[in-house]
């Protein structure tokens, strides 16, 4: 007789799907989380570098022009403008894969659940760009509106992550969803509100690229070869059109078949992120204008509107989405995680230093903002780890609670 143990019949598609997608939730978590400090650590090494006695080589490393391409297609580049305007569209992509991830298995898949993360968003983002705006007057530090207004996700998930089981998978999954919506509009922020130019043609060039991509993806290619031509052309075409050429990778990311991407998260979060913090974060203290106001007022709008306006707008309008009836708290979720939430917000570097870069052509206005970016990173940060630990209990039951307002 046979005694082996009988075989589990296989798990139906719908399942192994639903086995699949926590895991791979978890390993984006990790990543993420790991990276963040990898992240700060840069932007740490590069101020570090920045006012060193070798302050010179770190301009002049970033600086570094070098030919790329075949005759006759050939183009000068910084090795600076590689990695912003090249590597970059790498991190893009898995963004828009992310972006593509939540709308079809994650928080923003169905209204119920997206009405919170999308309204924490937008409260996040309208509250610190009004504090920027009433403290600066001026119509050039103005154009600095939008660098308070970006959350990054893998500095915040990093500090979450020190919080351990304080934190139930709600609320990581809230954050995540948050800055998900974050990143969509941030992404329209850059390239409507700080283009560089216009041209017509370039926008068809790169729409054109785009309804390609899309074309294979309704044909079903997997060989992700057969998407470099139509990629290239929906970078060249934004390259043409004056936007960020690294936005092209959004729309790639999204149209690019999931597991593509997923395979380049672990080359963006522990590679090209720091990379990018390493070339862009280094400021030189002696560059600040103390004593000029607008310098000044530009430090203080990115500093109070993210240690400030981010927490508050998240958790305004967090309750004004619960009180409308539009949304409840996820399961797991009080409102001290979102004041937890709140305060994480706040820390952001990748992003908010694109468009602070677009805003500022002036090298005095824009050392003040990665300053402030780095100030309330940290600040952000501290402030996060701490509250966490004083409201999120040491350990959170199993089941989760509504809270009521």
């Amino acid at each position: 007789m046979d005694r082996s143990p009988a075989s589990s019949p296989p798990q139906p598609p719908s399942q192994r799907r639903a086995t699949w997608v926590p895991l791979a939730f978890e390993r984006f978590l990790q990543v993420e989380a790991a990276s963040g400090v990898l992240l700060l650590g840069a932007a740490v090494a590069a101020v570090a570098w920045a006012n060193s006695p070798w302050s010179s080589t770190y301009e002049r490393m970033w600086g570094t022009s070098f030919t790329v391409g075949m005759a006759p297609l050939t183009a000068t580049i910084s090795l600076e403008s590689l990695i912003n305007d090249g590597l970059m569209t790498v991190f893009f992509l898995v963004v828009g894969a992310e972006i593509r991830r939540e709308f079809r298995e994650g928080a923003l898949g169905d209204f119920g659940r997206a009405a919170l993360p999308v309204a924490a968003a937008v409260g996040g983002m309208i509250v610190p760009a009004l504090i920027y705006w009433a403290l600066n007057q001026h119509p050039i530090p103005r154009r600095g509106w939008g660098i308070p207004t970006a959350t990054d996700i893998a500095f915040s998930v990093g500090v979450l992550a020190l919080l351990g089981r304080r934190v139930p998978p709600g609320l990581r999954i809230l954050l995540l969803a948050l800055a998900t919506v974050d990143d969509i509009g941030s992404v329209l922020v850059v390239s409507v509100f700080y283009p560089k130019g216009g041209a017509v043609a370039g926008l068809l060039l790169a729409g054109a690229g785009t309804l390609g991509i899309s074309a294979l993806r309704g044909l079903r290619v997997r060989n992700l070869l057969a998407y470099f031509l139509p990629s290239l052309l929906t970078w060249l075409g934004l390259l043409h059109a004056g936007v960020e050429p690294a936005l092209s990778g959004i729309p790639i990311g999204v149209l690019l078949p999931l597991e593509g991407a997923d395979a380049l998260h672990p080359w963006v979060a522990f590679a090209i992120t720091p990379l990018f913090a390493l070339a862009n974060a280094g400021l030189n203290i002696d560059g600040l204008s103390w004593y000029d106001t607008d310098s000044m007022t530009v430090l203080a709008g990115v500093v109070i509107g993210r240690i400030v306006g981010k927490p508050t707008g998240i958790l305004l309008a967090s309750v004004a989405a619960k009180r409308s009836g539009l949304c409840d708290l996820p399961r797991g979720v009080t409102w001290r995680g979102v004041v937890v939430i709140g305060c994480l917000g706040g820390i952001g570097l990748t992003v908010p230093i694109y468009i602070a870069a677009g805003a500022f052509t002036s090298k005095p206005l824009l050392a003040s903002a990665k300053l402030a970016l780095l100030v309330s990173a940290v600040a952000s940060a501290v402030i996060g780890l701490v509250v966490g630990k004083i409201l999120l209990p040491a350990a959170p039951t199993a089941k989760g609670d509504f809270a009521s307002t």
